[in-house]
């Protein structure tokens, strides 16, 4: 009997080992996750609806017939039931300002269309803020709006003295073009009615040569906005990571800095390359340094694809003009109508310096996303492009985007399709602004021709939609309502040239395979296919199946980057 028990006893001691790496290996066959139960939307060429998705890691392994996955990869896999919901690849912002737009969104009071009606209101909430501040203390907001929010077309040294002479008052415009500062703020960063405008930029002034308290463009309200002390001092990383964050409920898995570098030049981009390195950033980052550092991005030796798969320079930015709902938008015909009647708009941009910048950085391989909201802007895009083609440039490897897009005639989209070059468009200027450009700027014959997103489409021109975050917001599933329906936000039974209006699948190709594309990443993201990054977003309802008008409300279930959830529904 003691025999028995030492030999039993030894036999247990032998399978030890083996049971423990039975189990490990059980635990370790686990690789896969399976998702099931819903509605797939793969947003692939053919638009294909597939009944499971296998994961392995971080990438997409298998897309196609649940039973066939099972049979393959079942045994082996974390199945995920969808429960009836929506799969969708990650939503992607073509066009946003994650670097600037974190730091201003940490420290700026939001005063925008959504909280404050009327300019009489957010005057009023910036001397609520006067009173709390002591004396010397800084007051920024952003996003004020003219054009939507009642009250002076501008916002001078007159008002925001009335607001405050002790606190040094900074004011950005939702355009993200125009900036408005009291005399504090401008005695502060040493800045006099003797100072020289920046080239393409303005410190405006009256006709006896005093600031008025209007800046335009960046180059000019910068000297400003970065003498506040807070602007120098705030960690940006950390701005950085927690917007990324919040954005993930919203179902976005990859957005943008389309102007890399304008507030601290190449530092930016060693900020980028840490946090491409830091795993809790739980967004994607294609950026676009700006051509307002064109010399200081030489030095630094950049160069196309530098980074990693979560952060990447992809693009140069250039700007032609500046903001239709700002005036400064350059234009074909005078401005109707307001205090800007009879005016151009502001070329930021020659057509020989956008030739030149683009020749130098298209013969470096760089993508070119040049900025152009007025129909004279266009025009001067498309002759710098025709410019390189002359030099014997080849554009298409340079997939040249014009950003915003927003007044487009129909021989502009033929010479487009003609040189491959595709459309961005700020879609919330049909919803927020639409009635503003009607009235005040273009027009009832030429605010039609705002945001062609049907036109792009149909002279095959690949389009995206984006936020322009600081602009708006970055909701893809507001945009994908705003371009379905093209409603007004002042007279919402007013449409914007409802022929304009596309598809939701469409609309859902542009926030996802169409941005990729635009972004130089479609061989990683924006469609849910065998080989690319495990980036999903889950709806609680098929965008295509609802009320039009209630896209913006279905709710978003759950969002995944690399295989792994970012966010999820409390």
């Amino acid at each position: 009997m003691m025999r028995y028990k030492i030999v039993l006893k030894a036999i247990i001691i032998a399978l030890i080992p083996i049971l423990v790496l039975g189990t490990c290996t059980t635990e370790k066959t686990k690789e896969y996750k399976l998702f099931h139960g819903g509605t797939i939307l793969t947003v692939d060429a053919e638009f294909s609806e597939e009944e499971a998705v296998v994961v392995q890691g971080k990438e997409i392994v298998a897309v196609g017939n649940l039973s066939t996955l099972k049979k393959q990869y079942g045994k082996q896999s974390e199945t995920i039931d969808l429960q009836g919901n929506v799969m969708l690849p990650g939503f992607i912002d073509p066009h946003a300002h994650v670097v600037a737009g974190a730091s201003v969104d940490y420290l700026m009071e939001y005063v925008g269309m959504s909280s404050f009606k009327t300019t009489d209101e957010v005057l009023a909430r910036l001397k609520e803020i006067a009173a709390e501040k002591e004396s010397g203390q800084w007051i920024a907001a952003r996003n004020w709006d003219p054009s939507i929010q009642d009250g002076p077309e501008e916002l001078t040294i007159k008002e925001l003295d009335a607001v405050s002479t002790e606190h040094p008052i900074f004011v950005l415009n939702a355009s993200g073009h125009l900036a408005y500062a009291n005399s504090k703020a401008f005695e502060v960063a040493g800045i006099t009615n003797d100072v020289t405008n920046p080239e393409g930029a303005e410190f405006v002034k009256d006709k006896n040569g005093e600031l008025t308290g209007v800046m335009k463009n960046m180059a000019s309200f910068l000297q400003v906005w970065m003498t506040m002390p807070e602007a120098q001092t705030l960690d940006p990383a950390k701005a950085l990571l927690a917007l990324t964050s919040d954005w993930n409920s919203k179902g976005i898995t990859t957005t943008t800095e389309l102007a890399l570098g304008v507030t601290s030049g190449a530092a930016e981009w060693q900020l980028l390359q840490a946090i491409g390195q830091n795993p809790d950033l739980t967004a994607r980052i294609r950026a676009y340094p700006s051509y307002l550092k064109n010399d200081e991005w030489t030095e630094a030796g950049i160069m196309p694809n530098d980074g990693n798969e979560m952060v990447r320079l992809v693009g140069f930015k250039l700007v032609a003009d500046g903001s239709n709902q700002g005036y400064t938008g350059l234009q074909r015909e005078p401005y109707c109508c307001g205090m800007h009647q009879g005016t151009y708009g502001k070329e930021y941009t020659s057509v020989e310096a956008l030739t030149k910048f683009a020749t130098q950085r298209g013969n470096e391989g760089w993508q070119l996303a040049i900025h152009g909201n007025g129909d004279a802007a266009i025009d001067n895009i498309i002759t710098a492009v025709e410019n390189l083609m002359e030099q014997g440039i080849d554009v298409a490897p340079l997939r040249i985007r014009i950003e915003h897009a927003s007044i487009i005639h129909d021989e502009q989209f033929e010479k487009m399709k003609k040189y491959g070059i595709s459309a961005s468009f700020l879609i919330g200027h049909v919803h927020y602004w639409g009635v503003w450009l009607r009235d005040m700027v273009f027009g009832e014959e030429k605010v039609q021709l705002l945001d062609r997103a049907h036109s792009a489409e149909c002279n095959n021109i690949s389009y995206t939609l984006h936020s322009d975050f600081m602009v708006t917001n970055p909701d893809p599933l507001e945009m994908i309502e705003i371009a379905v329906n093209r409603r007004t936000f002042k007279e919402p039974d007013y449409k914007i040239s409802p022929d304009e209006s596309v598809s939701v699948e469409s609309a859902i190709r542009a926030l996802t395979s169409e941005a990729a594309w635009q972004c130089m990443s479609e061989h990683e993201i924006g469609s849910i296919e065998a080989g690319k990054l495990a980036d999903f977003v889950i709806l609680e309802k098929d965008p295509r199946k609802v009320n039009p008008e209630k896209i913006s409300a279905i709710k978003v279930l759950s969002t995944w980057l690399n295989g792994e959830v970012v966010y999820k529904v409390e």
